[in-house]
This record gives structure tokens, sequence and C-alpha cells, in this order.
């Protein structure tokens, strides 16, 4: 069927839920509008599904979910058997519109192959979803969020058993399935609420799971200094999302006294009304925080994002509150785990990140002899290795990040977690206060002894389907004809991941390698209409470091531009 042929088929769909109905007469006639909702099927990839809530196949809505689950139902039953009727799927959702009610559509389909349910009784972070299939022996989960994407978005994402997003192959196969719904009416009859609730399938679960993970989260605790954490006075925003209950409780059980909340950004709303876009990664976001810091002269701001696997810091100076990036929070982290144990390192001991993370955490790993392992960008990758390691034994899992703002420490969970992220930050943040020092002081140490970093991302945002085209020519042209200098500095290499580098599987990534040890690389986003640029500079010092990123920006910008 083409665009139009589907939009007809939706419009004279019998049940047709009354709200989209209305979305598609208000754009009949307009075949612009029809055709962005219906030239395509939103893509299932390894990070689910991800696009605007609305009306038609290119949509996120109860029939898109409908049809994602359905086809999940036949991967499992297709590679557990009879295991997945009795293990089940654990369900999470987070505060975003239409995620409790997209969270129920998942479950009941589900119930409709046969399959156990194990759905939250609130919105719910999504490292906790991971944690709680391992701790369930579920079969899998899937979670309803778009992370911290705006609120007109929302997602879907699948994990397999280990608690890791799911793979490429696993990925595939679900989207093969889902070809086979093309039409509403090929969905499964799905059973309602009441009747799975009587045939044993659909399960609530709640404080005994929360309480569960909480507990695992606190078994990475390091800091014994109980006046130290006592004596930190910390400002928390969950950004109306689902940190506000475990990482209030796990601050409080870990010894953390002075915990102010910010009290208009604390209810689950699916309009994130206080903020632009819910992301910690945008100062912006942290405003109201960074101004009750201000009032009450916090040490610490932590913000989480919507399904609190990623957190954003500001650290209290002489000169105001100043934003730590998500490289600098990694390698801080290292730093202060490596402290914390002393100067022997476990035999195998390894910091897992990613191919555009910056090198600043690894050169700290290494010497404290903690080996540094490289994946592609995605926090399943870390995962994957995280279940690589448990099942040959060689390997321990130190810790995992990337550059996005996303930690993990502890194998309670095999995705980024900022309940556990808000522990560690929180106790290094009084250890060094504890020695008179912040966080970026320690951080300028530092750099005084490993060089000067300077790691950033410049994203360009290219909606529509002119957009998709724009940056899959872009990506073409610059496989074609690289560039030899950025930021004048020579390009001495280049890396092309398309067609998968040693052990790392395909990607549709670039990397250049600078004649001064910076690198800089490009990649599409995967789940945003987005290309960014990551860039990771080593200088002599900071000045010199921002005239080359300056540089390298205009030349990017030449790029962009054509």
């Amino acid at each position: 069927m083409d665009y139009l042929d589907k939009y007809q088929m939706w419009q004279q769909a019998e049940g047709m839920e009354e709200e989209l109905r209305k979305e598609l007469q208000a754009i009949q006639g307009d075949d612009k509008a029809i055709y962005e909702r219906f030239y395509q099927d939103l893509s299932f990839g390894t990070a689910g599904l991800r696009g605007i809530i609305g009306a038609g196949t290119n949509r996120m809505n109860v029939y898109t979910v409908q049809k994602a689950t359905a086809a999940l139902a036949l991967y499992l039953l297709a590679h557990t058997g009879k295991d997945a009727f009795t293990e089940g799927v654990v369900i999470a959702y987070d505060s975003r519109h239409y995620s409790e009610r997209f969270a129920e559509e998942a479950a009941l389909m589900l119930n409709s192959f046969g399959i156990k349910t194990y759905l939250f009784d609130r919105p719910t972070p999504t490292p906790e979803l991971s944690f709680a299939i391992r701790h369930l022996q579920a079969a899998g989960g899937i979670v309803i969020t778009a992370s911290h994407n705006p609120k007109e978005y929302n997602g879907y994402k699948v994990y397999h058993r280990q608690g890791v997003q799911a793979t490429e192959a696993m990925a595939a196969e679900i989207a093969e399935n889902m070809a086979r719904y093309e039409t509403l009416e090929s969905l499964p009859i799905m059973l309602n609420r009441e009747l799975a609730q009587e045939r044993n399938l659909y399960h609530t679960i709640g404080s005994a799971v929360h309480q569960a993970y909480q507990q695992a989260v606190l078994q990475q605790k390091r800091l014994t200094d109980k006046n130290a954490k006592a004596n930190l006075r910390i400002v928390y925003t969950p950004l109306h999302g689902t940190g506000l209950r475990p990482v209030q409780e796990v601050l409080k059980q870990a010894g953390f006294s002075d915990v102010n909340l910010v009290a208009s950004q604390s209810d689950y709303d699916g309009d994130f009304s206080t903020v632009d876009v819910p992301n910690p990664e945008d100062k912006a976001a942290l405003a109201l925080a960074i101004a009750r810091g201000e009032e009450i002269k916090a040490d610490l701001i932590l913000g989480t994002d919507p399904d609190s696997d990623r957190i954003g810091t500001a650290v209290a100076t002489a000169q105001g509150y100043q934003l730590l990036s998500g490289n600098q929070i990694g390698a801080l982290l290292v730093d202060y785990l490596v402290q914390q144990q002393g100067a022997q390192s476990k035999e195998g001991s390894t910091l897992i990140k990613t191919i555009v993370t910056s090198d600043l955490g690894a050169a700290i790993a290494a010497k404290a002899g903690i080996e540094v392992l490289e994946t592609l960008t995605g926090f399943k990758y870390i995962g994957e290795k995280m279940v690589e390691f448990a099942h040959s034994g060689k390997q321990s899992f130190f810790m995992g990040y990337e550059e996005s703002y996303g930690y993990l420490v502890g194998d309670h969970a095999r995705d980024k977690d900022a309940v556990v992220a808000a522990l560690l930050i929180s106790e290094m943040a009084a250890y060094w206060k504890a020695q008179g020092l912040t966080l970026v002081d320690r951080l300028e140490k530092l750099y005084q002894d490993y060089g000067y970093y300077l790691d950033g991302i410049f994203s360009y945002t290219l909606p529509g389907v002119d957009g998709q085209e724009k940056i899959k020519n872009l990506m073409a042209a610059l496989r074609q004809a690289p560039p030899t200098v950025l930021g004048q500095l020579t390009v001495q290499e280049v890396k092309d991941y398309q067609g998968g580098l040693g052990n790392l599987p395909p990607s549709d990534v670039l990397k250049y390698y600078l004649a001064d040890g910076s690198w800089a690389a490009i990649r599409p986003s995967g789940t945003e209409p987005k290309i960014k640029f990551y860039y990771s500079i080593r200088a002599e010092d900071k000045e010199k470091a921002a005239d080359i990123r300056e540089i390298l920006q205009q030349d990017i910008e030449k790029i962009i531009n054509g």
C-alpha cells in the first residue's frame, strides 16, 4: 500500500480510537501531512521505536504499540518456546503522555498470546526495568519511554532476558514480524484486562521490586564517612520523571540528609511544563534547580531525565554553578572509584566506554591497571559486554559510561542508571568536600596530571523526509571525499565503522584522528532526526583548546551547509 492507501485504511477501520480518527479527519486533503504520517512505518531497531505521538503508521499510538508487541510475542515463542508462557515479560513506563496506556496495551497483547506480564504500578526508571527482568527471571522486558525527547514524543524499547536492550538480530526479527501485520484488521484480537487477570496472565508489581532494586543500588556505596555525607547540601530535580522516588530514597538511606527537591518539578507531568525539553544535558533544564541551589547555597545540583537513565550535574564554585559534561563526570567517577579501591585493581577489571567518549577516563583507568574496552555508541553494547564477562569469567565489570550522561556502576542493571549515578556523584562530591575541594577542583587536578581535554557535540536537527535524505547524502559525501583538515589540524587517520571494525558490528559512524591526539566523529542519531558531530580536543590549556574548537565548529558548519 502507498501512503494514501494506508490513510484510507486507517480512516475506514472499525473501532478506530476516536481521538485518532479526529486527527485523521483534520488532515483530510492535506497531502503533505498525510504523507508525513503514512509514508513509512516507524522502524524497529535495537533502540526499539521512537516517534511523535499521533495517528499514522509513522507515529506512536496504540496500534503501533500493539503491532510491535505482537511481533515481540512471535519472537519470544519462536526462541523461548513454552518458557515465554511461564516466565513472562516485565513492563515499565515513564511519565510521558500515553505511557501508562501504551504499557497496558503491550501487556494485554502479550496476554492474548498466552504470555504472562508483570506491569509496574507507577512510572518506573528504565534501569529498574533492566534489573527487574533478571530479578524476576523473566523472558524479557518492555519500557515505554522516549527518554529525554520533547513532550511530543514517546517510544518503546525491548530488552532480552539478560536485561540488555535488543540485539541487532533480535531487533531485525521483530521488525520482520511486524511486517506481517500490514493492516489494523490483521492484528490479533486482544483480551481485556479482567479476562487476562482471571487467566492469571496480567500481574501488577510494585513495592517489593522497587525495594529490591534500591537495595541493589545501595550495594554500590563506597563512602563510609557519615559526617562528609551529612555536610553535603544537594538540590535534586527529577524533571517531572521517574527518578522522583528512587533517587530520594537511595540518597536518604545512604546517609545524605540534606537533599532538597525542586518542588515545581516533582510531579509526573507529560507536558514537562517547567522546561522546554526534559534533558539534563541542557543547562536550561536545570535552571530551576540552580536557582534553588543559589537560594540555599547548595554544593551540588542533580537532575535526572524522565526515565531516569541519564543525569546532569552542576557544582557550586566561586564563580557560580558550573555544569559538568558527561565526559567530565565519567572521568571523575573513574577517578573516585580508583581512589576508593586503592592502588591495587582486581585482575581483569575492565572499564567500558564508547568510541565517541573522551579518553580521559580511560587514561585514569589504565594508570590504575584497569583494562579499557571500547564499544559502539549505545549502552546496549556495554550491556552486551557485561553479559560476555559474566559468561566467560575472564573479565570483571569496573564501570561503564558514555558521553551522553549515562553511567553504570555495579551489575544490578545492564543499562545506564541515573539512580546509582546520583548516589556515587553525591558520594564523590562529599569525599572531595571533606578535603576542601569541589568536583571542579578535582577535575582541574586531573587535567594537570593527564592533559587538558575539551569534549563536546555539535548537534544539528534535520526533521522530516527532507532532513533524513540530507543526513543520508551528507554521510555518503563524507565517505567519498573525507576532509583532510579539521580545526586547522591535519586528519591523520579516518575510521569508517559502516562495515564493522575489529570486533565491533557495523555502524554509520566516521571518526577522524587529528595530528595532536584530538579526534572528531560524525554519527546520525538513532533515535532523533539529528546528525551529531562529536569532538575531543587535546591541548596544553583551556584557551588553546577553545581556539581549536571554534575553528572546528566553523569547519563542521561548512560541511553541513555544503
